[in-house]
């Protein structure tokens, strides 16, 4: 068993997400190998600064625009996008996820909602393969709701719109491009390659998904792995016998992380990359192409697998929810809070939006973790880098930082704008 410190294992699952040292991609091409790396791309439709997806993308991609994610997706059709849980996949991945769907036409595992839904809305779901086969493409909003049975569904109100979701859950169809990020739909041969529709054997899927999952995390628990995949296609098998399988071939190894409980996994071929950054040595591969993390702040998306979902607690005791869904009278910072990587540390999280009207971007609060950064002039510059960037990103004219308490980080920020 491998034994690291809690500042490799950091590092690492930064590393491994593309966040540290620094953004190491650039543009459209950027953008499709920091998908890759990320292994998956969580998709959200809301949009308070920008969406998710893409302030995820803006802290990994030098000169990231805005739903540049689409055009690798939905023009180059190198992604594409599934689940329960949305995330955007390479689309060469796509023989493993069709045999997870099929899993869930078949009531193998997955969602149960989805046979239940194929049993209630059978006449729907073969009016609208009829009319795929006549339409290039198809989205809820082409049905009147007049002409439509009304539904009480959580993913839809009228029959057409569980009926597209279905085939899209089970593999009939695929995202063809979006509309004001509504899918519209195409038979599943009208999107992917030939050479990939078809579905790989249940074992090689089996190992896939542990591997997938592993490699997404980075570092990830025995015991939560098969409770990890929800709404991603966990095969309900003997994930334990499974892994133990996987040790044995090398496939993935245990790590010890101090201080941490348990046992992790990591990818075997991660084994190196561990030992090296335990030794102080970070891979060329990850070298910046412009700024370090150190010099420029980082500021994650809510969904962010570093720290979304308890882990930002965990590997940087920083407590972090996305309040987003809380009653305002339960929010402790704010509606659309995000956290500010420094170095390797999360040490701030702020709230936000953007004026739209004056094309604005308000700071509405922010705070410290460690009050003795407030007088920390390195981090104030930093922090005024990340700022100017992502302003930047969002396209906005200004910024309004006069909700910044800290006078040395408030004037720092004023004056790099």
């Amino acid at each position: 068993m491998l034994t690291i410190d809690v500042e490799t294992a950091r590092r690492f699952i930064l590393g491994k997400q593309g966040l540290w040292p620094g953004r190491r991609w650039h543009g459209l091409k950027g953008t499709e190998q920091a998908m890759r790396a990320m292994e998956y791309l969580q998709l959200d439709p809301l949009q308070i600064v920008a969406r998710s997806q893409d302030i995820a993308l803006y802290g990994r991609v030098l000169d990231y625009k805005p739903e540049m994610w689409e055009d690798a997706a939905y023009k180059k059709r190198r992604f594409f996008d599934w689940g329960g849980w949305l995330a955007v996949r390479p689309m060469d991945e796509l023989p493993y996820w069709r045999t997870v769907m099929h899993r869930e036409r078949d009531g193998k595992s997955g969602d149960p909602r989805i046979r239940k839904m194929a049993k209630e809305h059978a006449k729907a779901i073969a009016e609208i393969r009829s009319i795929l086969q006549e339409r290039d493409t198809l989205s809820n909003r082409d049905f009147d709701a007049s002409t439509r049975t009304r539904t009480n569904s959580y993913r839809g109100r009228k029959d057409s719109a569980l009926a597209l979701y279905y085939l899209w859950r089970i593999g009939e169809v695929m995202t063809h491009h979006r509309e004001r990020f509504e899918r519209v739909y195409a038979l599943t041969e009208k999107v992917a390659p030939k050479d990939l529709i078809y579905e790989n054997s249940e074992e090689e899927t089996d190992r896939f998904l542990v591997k997938k999952e592993i490699s997404f995390s980075g570092l990830a628990r025995i015991k939560r792995t098969a409770e990890a995949y929800h709404g991603r296609g966990e095969p309900d098998r003997a994930a334990k016998k499974l892994i133990e399988t996987m040790l044995d071939d090398g496939d993935i190894i245990e790590v010890q992380v101090e201080g941490w409980k348990g046992s992790y996994h990591a990818l075997g071929s991660d084994a190196k990359l561990l030992r090296d950054l335990s030794a102080g040595r970070v891979p060329k591969i990850w070298t910046p192409l412009e700024t370090t993390t150190t010099e420029e702040a980082v500021f994650l998306s809510p969904l962010d697998q570093v720290s979304a979902r308890g882990r930002a607690k965990v590997l940087f005791g920083f407590d972090y929810v996305w309040e987003v869904y809380k009653p305002e009278h339960q929010r402790k910072f704010g509606y659309y809070v995000l956290p500010v990587l420094w170095g390797d540390r999360l040490v701030a999280r702020f709230d936000s939006k953007l004026d739209r009207t004056t094309n604005t971007f308000v700071i509405l609060g922010f705070w410290l973790e460690d009050k003795t950064l407030a007088k920390d002039e390195a981090f104030a510059e930093a922090l005024a880098r990340g700022f100017v960037r992502f302003v930047n990103f969002l396209g906005a004219e200004k910024m309004d930082a006069k909700a910044i308490s800290y006078p040395l980080l408030r004037k720092t920020v004023i004056s790099f704008l």
